[in-house]
């Protein structure tokens, strides 16, 4: 994926002053720094231990790395509690795959395998509200306008992430889950994407934040 990094700065230079200005993209780097550092003091003791119980359950590391693609197209590791057995294959994951274990099941439902990516988030890969960071990849897909998500940091919530809270059940009851994430949930995540940037506000930051840490339940 180095072509991604490579033509970046050119792919990126029409959308220059577009979305959050300087003084904004400060105020959430500091907020997200703010939040962060707390939430981790917190939650130390929690991520270790489900670290460690998901290398018992698991036979590998309880830390999980991948790499994915941030802001301005660089790649980098986001962190995460291992939920998979390491077995080689699809980067589409389904409802009820077999490479699930039955603890890992219980950490995606509870979303704790994603508290480790408060380490991004110190380490300024990512941001608590932006774009979900996509694997190599994805990122070639984007056509110009659509690169602008690049000009932002990825973030562990946001609204694509919102909206597809139940993404592993739209795949899984799909006929062919890696087709319908391509043509379907992908072009519509670009968009909300998109969206989000080109309309960033601190405010709809916060109300994001909310609905992911109080989320309405399903009717």
């Amino acid at each position: 994926m180095a072509l991604i990094h490579y033509h970046l700065q050119d792919l990126l230079s029409p959308w220059q002053g577009i979305g959050p200005s300087p003084s904004q993209r400060l105020v959430k780097r500091l907020f997200d720094l703010g939040l962060a550092l707390p939430l981790l003091a917190l939650l130390l003791p929690v991520i270790l231990m489900t670290a460690w119980a998901a290398r018992l359950d698991t036979g590998a590391s309880g830390f999980f790395l991948q790499e994915r693609i941030g802001r301005r197209g660089r790649p980098f590791r986001v962190i995460k509690i291992r939920t998979m057995r390491p077995v080689e294959g699809t980067t589409v994951t389904t409802l009820g795959d077999p490479r699930i274990t039955r603890l890992g099941g219980w950490l995606r439902r509870s979303k704790l395998d994603e508290l480790p990516q408060l380490f991004n988030v110190l380490a300024g890969h990512m941001s608590f509200v932006g774009p979900r960071p996509d694997v190599p990849g994805f990122a070639d897909a984007l056509d110009d306008e659509e690169r602008v998500i690049l000009s932002v940091r990825p973030g562990i919530t946001g609204p694509a992430t919102l909206k597809y809270r139940d993404e592993e059940t739209l795949l899984a009851e799909a006929e062919d889950p890696e087709r319908f994430n391509r043509e379907v949930i992908f072009p519509d995540k670009v968009r909300l994407n998109r969206d989000y940037v080109l309309h960033w506000s601190f405010t709809r930051d916060l109300v994001y934040l909310w609905r992911t840490a109080f989320p309405r339940p399903r009717v």
